[in-house]
């Protein structure tokens, strides 16, 4: 199968229905372009992994700057506590 797209003045262009849905693509997703083999290729950016994804929820929630300046004071109180 072949999609053809035509590119706009300001260097956009509308990827097919079927190529989105084929890639997972959806409205607000990045995607990437790469050279591979004298080929240009599109493909969802993926990015990075986030380091720290690992660590979320770990921490309780805070509703205000106050509490977590309290619960800062804690845990170098505790830290006091152990030398």
């Amino acid at each position: 199968m072949k999609y053809s797209s035509t590119i706009s003045s300001k260097g956009q262009v509308t990827v097919p229905q079927e190529i989105r849905q084929r890639i997972g693509l959806s409205a607000g997703d990045r995607v990437e372009f790469v050279i591979e083999n004298g080929q240009a290729l599109l493909r969802p950016f993926r990015g990075e992994a986030n380091p720290f994804t690992k660590y979320k929820g770990s921490l309780k929630s805070f509703r205000s700057r106050k509490e977590i300046n309290n619960w800062i004071t804690e845990m170098r109180d505790e830290d006091k506590d152990r030398d």
